[in-house]
């Protein structure tokens, strides 16, 4: 099968050195692709010189091929049976102009819930669309998605490292009200450990509001990490303790596959039912802190007792099971198979 990996305009490098979510699944899923011994292109100019050459590059746009008849030839030279894209594509009239000449199927992963397809983006069949919980089901149901695990990672993180036994708490994602980083420093002071914050700071409102948390002796900032240093940086962790403001629909959920695929543990707090948390863990790789109608330090009381109640699990059988439920090839196989007719 020949596959094509689509690309977009971003501020960050492609595949991200660190933040970023739909462009960590698009490396995933070539990942995956490449491993189930397919033939994977890489289509846009924004992929990274270190990229592994394994990996074929055709540096067009297909939403710029719709002008140019030199670049739709180029691309349909490609014979592509499927193309793998961020979610805004297929609602860009430009971008469906040229894939409608390909032939190639489309598939791709919701990441925002806030986003509004075209009523024509997805169609079940030469068009899909996958979401990771029943809540994203659920806001989506008009364009009948496919509720599926989502794999994502970066560049130089395909392979965790054996897995250890962890010492204090780790927090990863970005540092901003929806992701609610303070419950969880709230939750570590209430264990009495420390915990490291992993991501960048990308509301600095947020954190001049919770300064006094985030600079709290018990908090070390590590700022945005990639490669084999967030790898270390999750591994280090006895538990990723994962929050959530009462009011976010998490959509992609990479913090739960990257962390467990390095062997520790998520305990992971849930405001309602039908969230990411509660579809991504399991009894051998975490637990969820059910917090609806709380307040934030009894969420933080609850999320403790789980972090108590995790922190008892194997590292070694976490990364086992979450190897295993976040794998690339799987992950691509599941696109690849899609059929919601």
């Amino acid at each position: 099968m020949k596959v094509g990996v689509c690309d977009f305009p971003s501020k960050y490098s492609f595949p991200p050195h660190g933040y970023g979510g739909i462009e960590r699944w698009l490396w995933a899923v070539a990942v995956g692709a490449r491993q189930a011994g397919h033939e994977v292109h890489l289509i846009g100019p924004g992929w990274r010189k270190d990229v592994p050459a394994e990996f074929r590059r055709t540096p067009l746009r297909l939403e710029d091929a719709a002008s140019s008849g030199a670049a739709r030839h180029d691309l349909g030279a490609l014979n592509l049976d499927l193309l793998v894209v961020g979610h805004e594509y297929p609602s860009l009239p430009a971008w469906r102009s040229t894939w409608e000449e390909l032939g190639a199927r489309v598939v791709t992963f919701q990441h925002d819930p806030n986003f509004r397809h075209a009523p024509e983006a997805f169609d079940g069949d030469r068009s899909t669309l996958f979401c990771y919980s029943p809540e994203m089901v659920e806001l989506y149901a008009q364009h009948r998605p496919v509720q599926a695990l989502s794999v994502q990672f970066g560049l130089g993180e395909e392979r965790p490292p054996p897995a250890a036994r962890g010492r204090d708490l780790v927090w990863i994602g970005r540092i901003d009200g929806q992701k609610a980083p303070h419950i969880a420093i709230e939750a570590a002071r209430q264990l009495g450990r420390r915990i490291r914050l992993i991501g960048p700071v990308l509301d600095r409102g947020y954190a001049e509001a919770h300064a006094d948390a985030l600079g709290a002796n018990h908090v070390d900032l590590a700022g945005e990490v990639a490669g084999r240093a967030k790898l270390d940086l999750l591994g280090e962790g006895a538990v990723m303790v994962y929050t959530c403001a009462d009011n976010y629909v998490e959509a992609g959920a990479a913090v739960f596959g990257e962390s467990l695929r390095c062997g520790t543990p998520v305990a992971a707090l849930a405001w309602r039912s039908g969230t990411c948390a509660e579809v991504a863990l399991c009894p051998r790789s975490g637990a969820v802190a059910h917090v609806g109608g709380l307040g934030d330090s009894q969420a933080a009381a609850r999320l403790a007792d789980t972090v108590r109640q995790v922190e008892r699990l194997d590292a070694r059988d976490v990364q086992e099971t979450g190897l295993r439920r976040f794998d690339p090839r799987a992950h691509f196989d599941a696109l690849r198979r899609a059929d919601v007719a």
